[in-house]
């Protein structure tokens, strides 16, 4: 990372409560094309998330801990805060001197920016206010939370706006929270409805959604020079599993999460 950033923009995105199941499943079956021809091997890394829910995982991401990947480690992380005794800070890791990669970035002239999606980054009630009050930037509106069909596409246009405003030379950090995963999700598939409810097969049905969608965010997020991209759930999600729905526990269906990163060059998405 000590040679990305600095030079790069940068972007995150977590896709708010996606199990690796359905994301593994999808992406062999050739349903996510415009993700899966950027993922390493056109495959997603399995890895174990840092938090059950969205406000603890997006605590630990922005602090450094990103999904850890589930095989033994120790794992070198990309980015970390500076102190004693860290077992995961390595050369290649970007270490800064402030409690969370935000700052840290900011720091080294980067702006900061986050579209939110689920209610934690709303601004609503004083909660909601915590996580995108760590950005210099912040965005959200009705049309990019849970209860849009059409919230990534608003998000998609918004990201685009905030980048388009934005003078050449300033290095970008963006964060895009996408909330089409979570409940309700049932009418990202055809011919569903709300009194069927969730599935499995309409969670499966809003990543085909949002990977019809996410060529414009990754051209968008290059459009002015290479960027880091980061894609990532927080946390996956029940759907009857073991008798368990939702997430804030501790199943197998929620703790493991996809991931991947890679490099994106100028033009290259579009």
């Amino acid at each position: 990372m000590n040679a990305i950033v600095g030079s790069h923009d940068l972007l995150l995105v977590t896709l708010d409560t996606l199990r690796f199941d359905v994301a593994e499943e999808l992406a062999a079956a050739g349903r996510i094309p415009n993700l899966v021809r950027h993922l390493p091997g056109g495959v997603w890394e399995k890895r174990h998330a840092p938090g059950s829910f969205t406000y603890a995982s997006h605590q630990a991401i922005f602090a450094g801990f990103l999904p850890t990947p589930a095989r033994p480690g120790p794992h070198p992380r990309l980015f970390a805060a500076r102190f004693e005794g860290s077992e995961s800070t390595a050369d290649g890791t970007f270490v800064h001197d402030t409690p969370d990669i935000l700052s840290g970035l900011a720091a080294m002239g980067y702006r900061t920016v986050c579209v939110g999606g689920v209610g934690f980054f709303n601004r609503r009630p004083p909660l909601g206010s915590v996580l995108p009050g760590m950005f210099q930037e912040s965005h959200w509106e009705p049309e990019f939370g849970v209860a849009s069909p059409t919230s990534f596409e608003a998000q998609v246009a918004r990201a685009e706006q905030v980048i388009g405003e934005l003078p050449q030379e300033q290095k970008l950090f963006l964060f895009v929270n996408v909330s089409a995963l979570h409940q309700p999700n049932w009418f990202h598939l055809p011919g569903a409805t709300a009194a069927a409810g969730d599935s499995r097969t309409t969670h499966a049905a809003a990543l085909e959604y949002v990977d019809r969608h996410i060529g414009r965010l990754l051209a968008a997020a290059s459009s002015r020079r290479r960027c880091f991209a980061i894609v990532c759930s927080d946390h996956g999600t029940a759907y009857g599993d073991d008798g368990y729905t939702g997430h804030r526990l501790g199943h197998e269906a929620v703790w493991t999460v996809p991931y991947a990163h890679f490099l994106l060059e100028p033009g290259a998405t579009r």
